[in-house]
């Protein structure tokens, strides 16, 4: 291969590359909000999931911008990770037309005379019409007509050099040969980072002569299964969302490339019998183009029967410090029966929901030297806690449960929405917290961090597992506090009055003190009804204990 030949070759995959480009961004420009809604309503059947992924690829040819999409949802809490793998299964059909445009157009038209006029018409439109719909319509018949134009650079070059290159015997045949081609069309795509690029590469040469048409199809897999590499790069260091569904597409690709090898020689002598019985002059390139199609379509149907089970097993991978510490410790369906046990793992559960909110509650009120990012993470998992805790509890309510506990289970949501209000009281902390200038007068300083101080005593002794506890005390100490506050509240009103403190000032800090009042108060009614809770159901526990040994 002469330098002229690899220059004009590395120029076709060039231009189809840049119309690839301009069409996928031009597509999501004029059509990105009809995209969004397709998604938005694919969620509805998983069946409606696969035909919106291969309708929306076909369109943006680009699994990746799809894939990218389908992140964005997951994580939004818009689809669920069962939802995003039938779409995942739609992607990677809809990535065939790309096989089946270079088979139909690429060699059945004469591309120069279809392609620069389509480049023309879409500039006159770009330039005329700006970043309009039109204009980005416009865009996507440039890209439309270079990719066409690169088509037919790589066909030309590769019908110049068939006779001179010859891969059959690449690898040496056998196992062998069958890695080199695999590695040759996952290497095209990880090098490209475009699955289209490297079928566009294969057909065309298939076409020229260079690559027979049984290790062209070995190559198509291997560029099926490469298209994951998009995937895989761009979640590095992203979301546990994000990588469960990389790794769908991963699972999903491996499968059935795994598959199509095996199958292969039954594959292709099935295509040609097709290709007999319709009685067409098929060439290869429209024999590659089924099989792409055949065996990515033989994937979804394999794995669709085992999506369930994908979901349960990607769920156990990538969990995040939040996710973990997010699972119920004591919370388990199994002990529903037995409505003793299933309290006492209520008022396990609560008191693991009370650590949290007074972890939040103690950041927020020492945020002036600037929230820890556990404080968001906690959020995060105080959150889904809560969600389990209220789950749990309807599963209760659904049991026969003996007289005394129907009155014991509201106070259970009552603590976990005790402990939810002091989280959300705790992020109007640090949001007031921000607007607050730096104090001057070193009385209210002193006053303020006094009541701060009482504030986290408090918080310290609302813990119904420390030792010491005593709900009496807790309750003391929440009196004397509203004491304190309301003489900071009338130490700010007079500093105010005498222009010691800037009237907004004074707004924000009467705000600011009131807010981590109520944490106080919230977090003794949480102890306080759970204290409750606990000694009633180590009461009934120590009962139930007793008449098991009678």
């Amino acid at each position: 291969m002469t330098l002229g030949i690899l220059g004009t070759l590395l120029g076709g995959i060039g231009l189809f590359l840049l119309g690839m480009m301009l069409m996928t961004d031009g597509l999501k420009l004029a059509a990105g909000k009809a995209l969004r809604n397709i998604l938005e309503n694919s969620t509805k059947t998983p069946i409606r999931g696969v035909l919106s992924g291969a309708l929306i690829t076909s369109i943006v040819q680009s699994s990746g911008v799809v894939t990218v999409a389908i992140i964005g949802f997951v994580n939004a809490g818009l689809m669920n990770l069962g939802q995003a793998i039938t779409i995942i299964y739609g992607t990677n059909i809809g990535t065939t037309m790309t096989s089946w445009l270079v088979a139909i157009i690429g060699f059945k038209l004469n591309l120069k005379a279809f392609a620069l006029p389509a480049i023309g018409l879409g500039m006159i439109l770009r330039l005329a019409k700006g970043n309009t719909n039109k204009g980005a319509m416009g865009e996507v018949l440039v890209g439309f007509g270079i990719f066409f134009l690169g088509i037919d650079v790589l066909k030309s070059t590769f019908e110049g050099i068939g006779t001179g290159i010859q891969l059959a015997n690449l690898g040496g045949g056998g196992f062998m040969s069958l890695l080199v081609f695999l590695g040759i069309g996952f290497m095209l795509t990880f090098a490209m980072q475009s699955s289209s690029a490297a079928l566009a590469i294969v057909l065309t040469a298939t076409a020229g002569g260079v690559i027979p048409i049984n290790d062209a199809a070995v190559v198509v897999i291997g560029a099926n299964v490469g298209s994951t590499s998009t995937a895989a790069i761009a979640v590095l260091g992203a979301t546990p969302n994000a990588k469960r569904v990389a790794a769908s597409h991963v699972i999903f690709n491996v499968i059935t490339g795994l598959v199509a090898l095996l199958l292969l020689p039954l594959l292709l002598k099935f295509l040609s019998l097709i290709r007999q019985v319709l009685g067409q002059d098929t060439g290869p390139v429209t024999i590659l183009a089924m099989f792409h199609t055949i065996f990515n379509i033989l994937g979804v149907l394999l794995l669709w029967p085992l999506t369930k089970r994908m979901v349960r097993f990607l769920k156990k991978r990538f969990v995040s410090a939040e996710e973990d510490e997010a699972r119920p410790m004591y919370l388990d369906k199994n002990v529903v029966s037995t409505p003793v046990l299933a309290m006492h793992a209520l008022a396990k559960e609560l008191e693991r929901l009370g650590q949290i909110a007074r972890r939040m509650a103690k950041g927020a009120i020492s945020s002036e030297v600037g929230i820890s990012p556990q404080f968001g993470r906690d959020k995060v998992i105080l959150d889904k806690l809560e969600t389990k805790v209220g789950e749990f509890v309807n599963l209760m309510q659904r049991s026969n449960l003996p007289a005394g506990f129907d009155d014991l289970l509201p106070n259970g949501l009552r603590v976990a929405g005790y402990y939810a209000s002091i989280a959300e009281l705790a992020i109007m902390v640090t949001d007031k917290q921000a607007e607050l200038h730096p104090l001057e007068d070193e009385k209210t300083v002193t006053a303020m961090a006094l009541f701060k101080g009482s504030v986290v005593d408090i918080l310290k002794h609302a813990d119904v597992e420390a030792e010491g506890y005593n709900v009496n005390s807790s309750m003391e100490k929440v009196h004397l506090l509203i004491d304190e506050y309301h003489d900071l509240k009338a130490q700010l009103l007079r500093e105010g009055t005498r222009g010691m403190i800037q009237v907004r000032q004074m707004v924000l800090l009467q705000e600011f003190i009131s807010y981590i009042r109520r944490i106080a108060e919230q977090a003794e009614k949480g102890a306080r009804y759970l204290s409750g809770l606990t000694e009633n159901t180590l009461a009934d526990k120590e009962s139930m204990e007793v008449e098991e040994t009678l």
